[in-house]
């Protein structure tokens, strides 16, 4: 049991560090790393000469003792801020996540980083030579640290404000703390900003969940564990991690062990620089998310200071976050607030979007004033029995019900079938930004639930379906044909989810740009009953030219690429069966885009 919340807590023994071959012992012990020096000749060097302290103990307030290694400048007199990467994954090198995962190492080479550096964070031997020290934790229970991994919750917020409140008292440390790094390291940051410790002076979440049931594990409330089940395969420590994947299971609705997993990200009172893509089919909707809730207009209206930033830029997260222009950028936000350096980050645009264009280079960095963006004008399609999108809804004479069936297996490599789709065709250019929502009306005769997936596609003038590959060839050093079908190097477009039986509107959670959903309690449909589902899609930015076509594709499975190949197939739907769409009359299926005029 948490005392939190009285609910029994599911866990799963981790594999040991020892299970690790890059694991390199416990004991604490601190070095001097020269400049130039280098852990393999084809791995990054020093910038200059770093303290090294490994494995120092941190308690906190549960008296856990956790672990965290340090890099800092030497021979320096100058107090320094420190840059906190956050996660179980392992610190320094170690781990079984790697960037090795994705093909060409997602256009990050070896000769980029020093492997001391933690996956998904900023590399110490880059960052020390800028004048900062970095903090690599090993959170609590993970590797050598004391207690049981826990995941993405309050806990984790408490044990992050004591880590940091701790780390500001050490005699070298100017007394400011930032965070920064993508993935969990982001996730955790929303948590740890919502707690207010006092020394924080500024958060960098790049690409982070902020909701883990209705982002990760139950989109739209259908249970989606693939990568659960990967993730539990990663974590090493001497006790027990969270088993989120049979806790979906046990408990699918909502309850308070998952609303403790929803940051409360309009608590955080620190300047944010956030940042997104629509590359992954884990971060997008969180970390918008989290940067609109920690920009509420009250809250910056009081301090008299808008401090929240958001760039989408338009590759893959790990791509983009080793770039040489995301860290001297990163480094002039860190500087301002950690450093109290006026260099003009204010002049820096509210918020910048990157478009995909699939056949073309991205549009990129075009400058908004906010998020979602004012100027957008919402046009509804609807969907006609020829397969077709319209502007005007069918006529009550031209009623239709259009058929697929729910089926496993599927693969997740954009060759799945039955999967049916609308089309239409842009007699000018246009640009599509923000979250699209369909409002389909469906039934089942054999069952009295349903999965129901949407997406939106671009395809080109004859109608052939397109991919966006996220990693340049430059970077990736692979051709067209050689780019993996998976999330991680190439965007299909925009999707969302829906089980019929929690089709119940949330009114305080929805905004007039996404439907959320009541998954406290379902509400089962008779076989043949007709419902109408409103289901929203995640943020994405999409050009098309006069005579490209927008494809609106609905199916009983997910349409998007799996994460990574060792996931394919492996997600199962609940009901097998046919599901119909229908359309005219009273029951007027559309779907919703967001279009932007630049």
């Amino acid at each position: 049991m948490s005392p939190y919340f009285p609910i029994e807590i599911l866990r799963v023994k981790c594999d040991p560090p020892e299970a690790d071959p890059k694991y390199d012992g416990a004991e604490s012990r601190t070095i001097v790393l020269p400049k130039g020096h280098q852990k393999q000749p084809d791995y990054a060097a020093f910038g200059t000469d770093t303290i090294f302290e490994k494995d120092i103990k941190i308690p906190l307030r549960d008296g856990t003792v956790i672990r965290v290694d340090i890099f800092r400048p030497a021979g320096v007199t100058e107090k320094v801020p420190i840059l906190i990467a956050w996660s179980p994954y392992g610190k320094s090198g170690r781990g079984r996540f790697t960037l090795d995962l994705v093909p060409g190492r997602a256009g990050v080479p070896r000769s980029k980083n020093s492997d001391y550096e933690k996956i998904e964070a900023l590399d110490p031997a880059d960052w020390v030579a800028r004048g900062y020290a970095v903090a690599n934790v090993d959170t609590r229970g993970a590797w050598d640290s004391e207690g049981d991994i826990v995941c993405w919750c309050s806990q984790e917020g408490r044990d992050g404000y004591d880590v940091v409140e701790e780390l500001a008292n050490f005699g070298w440390c100017n007394g400011k703390i930032a965070l920064m790094g993508n993935s969990w390291l982001a996730v955790a940051q929303w948590f740890i900003a919502a707690e207010r410790p006092p020394h924080l002076a500024c958060i960098a979440p790049f690409e982070g969940a902020s909701d883990v049931y209705r982002e990760i594990v139950a989109r739209g409330g259908v249970p989606t564990t693939a990568f659960m089940g990967f993730l539990a395969n990663v974590l090493l420590g001497r006790g027990t991690q969270e088993d989120i994947v049979g806790m979906i299971k046990k408990y699918p609705n909502m309850n308070s062990y998952w609303e403790d997993k929803r940051a409360r990200c309009d608590q955080i009172n620190v300047p944010v620089y956030a940042l997104a893509s629509y590359s992954t089919g884990l971060h997008t909707f969180g970390s918008f998310r989290g940067f609109c809730e920690a920009n509420t207009d009250k809250k910056w209206q009081v301090i008299n200071i808008r401090w929240a930033r958001l760039r989408v830029h338009a590759t893959q997260e790990w791509h983009d976050l080793y770039l040489k222009e995301t860290n001297d950028e990163l480094q002039k936000f860190f500087d301002r607030y950690t450093k109290d350096i006026e260099n003009g980050w204010e002049m820096t645009p509210k918020v910048r979007v990157s478009m995909y264009r699939y056949n073309k280079e991205p549009i990129v960095n075009l400058p908004f004033s906010t998020w979602p963006i004012p100027e957008t004008k919402y046009e509804t399609l609807y969907l006609h029995g020829n397969g077709s999108l319209q502007t005007r809804p069918p006529a009550s004479s031209e009623t239709a019900v259009t058929a697929y069936t729910s089926h496993t297996p599927f693969m997740q490599m954009d060759a799945d079938e039955n999967e049916i789709s609308f089309s239409y065709t842009f007699d000018k250019p246009a640009y599509l930004i923000g979250s699209a929502r369909a409002k389909v009306y469906m039934s089942c005769p054999d069952h009295n639930d349903m999965d129901v997936w949407v997406q939106l596609r671009k395809a080109d003038a004859s109608g052939k379906l397109l991919h966006q590959i996220t990693i340049p060839a430059c970077d990736s050093g692979l051709n067209d044909e050689e780019v993996e079908m998976q999330n991680c190097l190439q965007y299909l477009g925009p999707s969302g989810a829906l089980r019929a039986s929690y089709r119940t509107i949330d009114p305080e959670l929805s905004t007039p740009e996404f439907p959320e959903h009541n998954y406290y309690q379902k509400q089962l449909i008779e076989p043949g009953q007709i419902v109408l589902l409103e289901i929203g899609m995640w943020q994405t930015g999409m050009a098309f030219e006069k005579g490209e076509k927008l494809v609106f594709k609905i199916s009983g499975h997910p349409m998007t690429l799996a994460e990574f190949p060792v996931l394919r197939g492996i997600e199962q739907q609940a009901n097998q069966g046919t599901h119909r769409v229908h359309s005219g009359g009273e029951t007027k299926s559309c779907v919703v885009i967001p279009l932007v005029e630049l």
